[in-house]
């Protein structure tokens, strides 16, 4: 199908010009709703400047393949539900052949040693971080995020064997920040806009409430009750939250950087970017031992050798010390000069190793992948499942009535989206995949 005939269309650009910001479009065709939410990003009172990266398609109140400069604010919304997704690629000791010569042991040994989908570990897995986050962020840690560490999750996010030039094997990994990631997102959402609605605490009464009940216990242990106070209120503040959801929020709210909640944000923001690459870098380390088990060799996982392996994420928002702006970035790649990336396509047509060009009209960025053309229930509906099949037919993959909403025919042409970006980014390596495991 043509992206006209899935309602793509040519952009607007009288109502962007009216925001009189500057702005750049890597896309030659958006659906309207991309249109509608990027000239919502580009009127916000603190927003500067923006791009829309080539791969750009209509995602929860900013489009997702966007960036955006912000003023002094931070604001949820623009880094998205799923804080730190984005991309590994580690260079392996293994060989196209060898991988070929054992691929069906391989995909029962991955999926043997990650959990997909909303599977998570019995246990909780072993997490050492330096960076501070805050009483509610440790919370959720230790109620779902350990056990959560590790695992892939659903939808577009994967687990993919290829090889590169040289038929040496990569392991690519596209995952995030789990659930942990997820109820951070929404509790910041909603505090932010609480603090332009409805600035009182709403758990202030239930506070007063435990306070009341336990003053004796104050009294005879400040320290024990603080510490049950502090786990009471973030206990509050989670099921207050459940009643109002993201979705159901009109507008783009923002935190101002110097307020408490903002630093608050910042700093659960960073600490869940951390998450989500010590997830991806635990699921590398278990699929090598799944190799290690098919070939009885002894290799390690070495990600610290920077010619081996490449992280790089895709939803964030960080401070850019020239411009003294926050850069936030949703479902795009960073692309400054020299920064090396991973751009995925398809689970037929590989990903991309990528070096940044700089380019400052895109705000340093690129694309993060191929972009939706399709919703997944109109993928549904319109993909043949034979066709998916024989799509697929050389690679060993998660190929299911089920997945039929991840198949290549999605996603727009990945190859037309990187000649889009020739100027934000250099291809070093095409990966072709030899195996790709999904959540089914």
């Amino acid at each position: 199908m043509k992206l006209q005939d899935l309602g793509f269309k040519e952009i607007n650009h009288k109502p962007l010009k009216e925001a009189n910001k500057p702005y750049k479009i890597y896309a030659e065709l958006i659906d309207s709703t991309t249109q509608e939410q990027f000239e919502d990003v580009l009127k916000a009172p603190f927003v500067t400047r923006a791009a829309l990266m080539p791969d750009a398609h209509a995602g929860y109140t900013m489009p997702i393949g966007a960036v955006c400069a912000c003023k002094d604010v931070v604001v949820p919304q623009f880094v998205g539900f799923d804080i730190g997704c984005g991309m590994c690629a580690y260079k392996s000791d293994f060989s196209k052949e060898e991988i070929e010569s054992k691929a069906d042991e391989i995909y029962d040994e991955i999926i043997k040693r990650i959990p997909l989908g909303f599977k998570t570990h019995k246990n909780h897995q072993s997490f050492k971080c330096d960076l501070e986050a805050t009483d509610l962020a440790k919370t959720i840690l230790n109620s779902i995020g350990l056990k959560q560490l590790g695992t892939l999750g659903g939808g577009n996010h994967f687990i993919e064997i290829g090889y590169g030039k040289d038929e040496a094997a990569w392991i690519v990994i596209h995952s995030g920040s789990r659930g942990f990631g997820h109820k951070i997102a929404s509790h910041y959402m909603i505090e932010a806009y609480l603090s332009h609605n409805n600035p009182q605490d709403r758990a202030a009464k239930l506070i007063a409430q435990f306070e009341e009940r336990n003053r004796v216990f104050k009294e005879k242990n400040p320290q024990g009750y603080e510490k049950a106070l502090n786990k009471y209120k973030n206990k509050q503040l989670l099921e207050l939250n459940k009643k109002l959801k993201p979705d159901n929020i009109k507008g783009i709210w923002g935190l101002d950087v110097n307020s408490k909640l903002g630093q608050d944000y910042i700093k659960d923001l960073n600490f869940a970017l951390n998450f989500a690459l010590e997830n991806r870098k635990l699921m590398i380390a278990r699929v090598v031992e799944g190799l290690n088990e098919v070939f009885g060799t002894n290799y390690e996982f070495k990600f610290e050798d920077e010619s081996r392996f490449i992280n790089r994420n895709h939803n964030h928002a960080e401070y850019d010390e020239k411009s003294g702006e926050w850069i936030h970035r949703k479902g795009a790649t960073h692309a400054e000069e020299g920064m090396m990336g991973v751009i995925p396509g398809n689970m037929r047509d590989g990903s991309f190793i990528v070096r940044g060009k700089g380019n400052s009209e895109a705000l340093c960025s690129s694309s993060h992948g191929a972009g939706r053309v399709m919703s997944r229930n109109k993928a549904r509906e319109c993909i043949d499942f034979a066709e998916f099949k024989k799509a697929m037919s050389q690679i060993k993959g998660t190929v299911a009535e089920s997945t039929i909403d991840e198949s290549p025919f999605a996603y727009k042409n990945i190859f037309e989206v990187m000649n889009l970006q020739k100027d934000l980014v250099e291809i070093v390596e095409h990966i072709k995949v030899l195996i790709n495991v999904k959540d089914a």
